[in-house]
């Protein structure tokens, strides 16, 4: 089980995850979101870091100029791709880092048909919701076959769910907003109690 942790505006914070273990660090480039990542920290001081967490760069339909400058200065491991990005656009930032495609669930909806031509140009998928979760029994009857995370008001209380869901590619959790004192500062104390919830 795998925990993404996303909207880290602090250095200190990054330190705390990675020393926590969580595997995945999202810093959020999309410039009309209240976890805005801006000048909060210094991109030499990310790119200059030694985590084992992996930074992961947060965009919604970017430029490719400035994703790629992004990953250049910040020294970015990952992109997460939240938009309507191309399958080409995925293709060419796969050659730089690995990349995340996410999706929206929304209702009932086909998640082979959504996922189908993204199989070959990205290194893992996200599937999340807005304001409520979605029935993650779905994904159980998808034949998704690359890892992929869950997210989408993700809380403590959902653990003993998490710990249910029956997918061979699934890889981990997105979690951010119920894991917060403000936005873009992070409650380690929850994180811990989600990753001992979860037996991990």
């Amino acid at each position: 089980m795998n925990i993404k942790v996303c909207g880290i505006t602090q250095l200190k914070q990054l330190q705390q995850l990675d020393g926590l273990n969580i595997d995945f660090a999202g810093l959020d480039f999309q410039n009309d979101s209240i976890r805005f990542l801006g000048d909060k920290i210094p991109a030499e001081d990310l790119k200059e870091s030694d985590f084992d967490t992996k930074k992961t760069g947060i965009f919604k339909d970017a430029e490719m100029i400035d994703m790629l400058d992004a990953i250049d200065a910040y020294g970015l491991d990952v992109i997460q791709l939240n938009g309507n990005e191309n399958t080409e656009v995925c293709a060419d930032l796969s050659e730089e880092v690995e990349v995340i495609k996410a999706f929206k669930v929304d209702g009932k909806v086909d998640i082979d048909e959504m996922i189908a031509e993204y199989d070959e140009v990205c290194d893992y998928y996200l599937f999340y919701s807005e304001g409520k979760k979605f029935d993650w029994k779905i994904l159980s009857q998808a034949k998704i076959e690359k890892p992929f995370f869950v997210g989408g008001e993700i809380s403590v209380d959902d653990a003993a769910a998490i710990r249910k869901i029956k997918h061979p590619d699934f890889y981990g959790i997105n979690i951010n907003s119920h894991f917060e004192k403000e936005p873009g500062i992070k409650d380690m104390g929850l994180i811990l109690t989600l990753k001992k919830a979860l037996g991990w």
